[in-house]
């Protein structure tokens, strides 16, 4: 069985290639090609949300598959759009929902919003590279955490932003042994507690991130009961039962 990193990296190597497989099976092929030629039809919110197959495989494009059921909510996040900063979308706690308002600003492009590229080609780009991670974590959480946080990671800005999102987070825990009762902490000391560890800006340089994630599957491999070596090559940059201590008094002040 090969290591979650080797399966990452067969994808990652050449990932133009990757994509364009991904792009050409059929079920994803007949998908893009509907949601293409139907989307510069839609001209409103309304229209939008009642072509329930376009806007599933929008919803789906942005990783919000499991919300496409959620139109009244969708409805708001839409109308509401994004240039107001109290906006519906920009009040979550979910970049997600900005992301798909911008592509569909129909607040500020009316029924100008669906010839755009961001709301057609820039949609269809992401449903592919969406679809090419979540089949791959059907085969392996692992591989599909790699592959989201090295298209994500890059795009925060904070430590809040790491904390906000549940498979960041993931991959930071698995990193650095951040123990769960650190969730108890105030977000102050756990965002801290985070950039102690962690200097954001490595998350721009490709060759830390491609670091970051190598230590990721490795040490998700050794948590799996994989046979995972490399993992010793991590070992003094881990997380001691000091570190996880101190993390742990987290919780009560320390």
């Amino acid at each position: 069985m090969d290591t979650t990193f080797a399966t990452y990296k067969s994808l990652t190597r050449n990932m133009t290639r990757t994509l364009a497989l991904k792009a050409a099976e059929p079920s994803v092929a007949l998908e893009t090609k509907h949601f293409l030629a139907t989307i510069p039809k839609i001209k409103t919110v309304d229209a939008f949300l009642k072509n329930t197959r376009a806007f599933t495989y929008a919803m789906n494009a942005f990783g919000l598959g499991d919300m496409a059921y959620a139109k009244g909510y969708m409805r708001k996040v839409l109308t509401e759009g994004i240039t107001d900063k109290k906006s519906f979308a920009n009040r979550l706690n979910d970049e997600r929902f900005v992301a798909f308002a911008k592509a569909f600003d129909f607040d500020s492009y009316g029924p100008l919003t669906t010839t755009r590229a961001a709301a057609r080609q820039d949609v269809a780009d992401a449903y592919v590279r969406q679809t090419l991670e979540v089949d791959a974590g059907a085969e392996n959480e692992g591989v599909r955490l790699a592959l989201y946080f090295e298209r994500e990671a890059p795009k925060v800005k904070s430590a809040y932003g790491l904390l906000a999102d549940p498979a960041l987070w993931k991959v930071l825990k698995t990193v650095y042994g951040f123990p769960t009762a650190m969730a108890a902490a105030a977000i102050e000391k756990q965002a801290a507690a985070v950039t102690q560890r962690l200097d954001l800006a490595d998350l721009q340089d490709p060759t830390k991130l491609d670091r970051l994630v190598r230590r990721f599957t490795a040490r998700w491999d050794a948590d799996q009961g994989l046979n995972a070596p490399v993992l010793a090559l991590f070992n003094n940059n881990g997380v001691g039962s000091g570190m996880g201590m101190a993390l742990l008094n987290l919780r009560y002040g320390g």
